[in-house]
């Protein structure tokens, strides 16, 4: 079941989700819905990140995929190089820089892609509520049971209106 309510100012909105969290609601089953982008000060809807970790470790998975690739491309066919190493790091520098740059852009795309919820399952049965220029709404994912709480925490807080939708 979802219960969703409409608020016209920013603080009671904030009230609302403090209220909710408090509950035990967590950032998963809360989704804020407006025109425009609405910012919070940090701790009230957290949703942690992982973005520069991915960054990093697709950079580092592929640049060392790219070097093993070109020691063992080197090594496979040996020439005959005048007293020089058959491999040498100064030789491959750049095909590692460009492909560990290349990694790091691609695991950001993906992982921006995942997070954002275009390439992963999400709650088709979910409602997209009608946003009106001037307001934001607050989509709550709760029990049957817990409905009449969340319905008297959202109106406590400042909701113009509070509406519940079953799932299909």
């Amino acid at each position: 079941m979802h219960l969703i309510g409409e608020f016209r100012e920013k603080e009671a909105l904030i009230a609302a989700i403090q209220a909710l969290k408090a509950g035990g609601f967590g950032p998963r089953d809360l989704a804020i819905f407006s025109e425009e982008p609405v910012e919070f000060r940090r701790g009230i809807l957290d949703r942690p990140s992982h973005m520069s970790q991915i960054a990093v470790s697709g950079a580092i998975l592929m640049g060392a995929a790219a070097t093993a690739f070109v020691y063992y491309a080197q090594h496979d066919y040996k020439l005959t190089t005048g007293g020089m190493p058959v491999f040498s790091f100064w030789a491959t520098g750049v095909i590692t820089y460009e492909m560990t740059m290349l990694g790091a852009v691609l695991a950001t795309f993906c992982w921006f892609l995942w997070e954002s919820g275009l390439i992963r399952r999400r709650d088709k049965t979910a409602p997209i509520p009608e946003v009106n220029p001037a307001a934001m709404c607050l989509r709550v994912r709760c029990l049957p049971e817990q409905a009449d709480g969340v319905h008297e925490a959202m109106y406590h807080a400042g909701a113009t209106w509070v509406d519940r939708r079953e799932q299909a």
